[in-house]
C-alpha cells in the first residue's frame, strides 16, 4: 500500500504541471491572436483541453492568467541568461581572454534571447495588454538578469579578471553599454536580424573593460 499511494501521488503531481503547462500554452497563443478581451476562460480551457474549473482553480480569473503567462515567458528568458552566464563566462582562468568572452556572452544573448519567439511574444504582451497586468510598464524579469550578471562579475573579481567593487552596478552599466545602447540607437539589440549590433556590443565591452580591467 504505502508503495502505491507514493506512485499516485507522483502521478498527479506530474499530472497538474502538464495541466498548468497546457493552460499557460492556450492562453499565450489566444492573448497574442485575439487579445485580452476578446480571449475567454471558456476558449483557453477548451485549447488546453481541461475544464473551465480548472483554468479557475489554478490561476482564480483572467487577469492573473495573463500575468502568469507574461511571467512564464520572462522565467524562458532567465533560464536562457543564466545558462548562456555557465556557458560563456564561468572557469575563466588568469590567461583567459576575458574581452572574448564578453563578447560571446553578449552576442549569444542578443540571438538566443533577444532574437528569440519568446522574447517577442512578451513583448507583444506587455505593449498591447499593459491596461490589463499590475502596473503600466510591468516587468516580469525585474531585476534579475542584472543580478544574475552581478553575480557572475563578482566571481570574476574573486579571480582577478575584474576589478568590480560593487558588482550590480557594473552589471547595470554592462546592459547600458552593450544592449542598452542598441536598443536606444537601433530600437532593437537583436543580432540575429541586425548586424549593426555586434559592432556596438564590441564598443560597449572594450568600453567596460577599461573601467573594471584590473590596473
Amino acid at each position: 500500500m504505502p508503495t502505491t499511494k507514493t506512485s499516485t501521488a507522483k502521478t498527479l503531481r506530474e499530472g497538474s504541471t502538464r495541466k498548468r503547462a497546457a493552460i499557460l500554452s492556450a492562453a499565450r497563443d489566444l492573448f497574442l491572436a485575439d487579445g485580452f478581451d476578446r480571449t475567454s476562460v471558456d476558449a483557453v480551457a477548451a485549447r488546453a483541453e481541461v475544464s473551465k474549473r480548472t483554468v479557475y482553480d489554478y490561476f482564480g480569473d483572467k487577469r492573473t492568467l495573463l500575468q502568469a503567462v507574461v511571467d512564464s515567458v520572462g522565467q524562458s528568458m532567465i533560464t536562457t541568461i543564466r545558462n548562456t552566464l555557465d556557458e560563456t563566462l564561468t572557469g575563466l582562468g588568469e590567461d583567459a581572454d576575458l574581452e572574448d568572452a564578453l563578447i560571446t556572452f553578449s552576442m549569444r544573448i542578443a540571438t538566443d534571447m533577444l532574437g528569440s519567439a519568446e522574447y517577442a511574444t512578451l513583448q507583444r504582451l506587455v505593449r498591447a495588454e499593459s491596461g490589463h497586468l499590475p502596473h503600466r510598464g510591468y516587468n516580469s524579469m525585474a531585476d534579475t538578469p542584472d543580478e544574475a550578471i552581478a553575480e557572475r562579475f563578482a566571481a570574476l573579481a574573486a579571480a582577478g579578471l575584474l576589478r568590480v567593487p560593487d558588482p550590480r552596478l557594473a552589471a547595470d552599466q554592462f546592459v547600458a553599454l552593450t544592449f542598452g545602447v542598441a536598443l536606444d540607437r537601433l530600437g532593437s539589440a537583436n543580432a540575429a536580424e541586425d548586424d549593426r549590433v555586434r559592432p556596438l556590443v564590441i564598443e560597449g565591452v572594450r568600453t567596460f573593460l577599461r573601467a573594471y580591467r584590473p590596473a
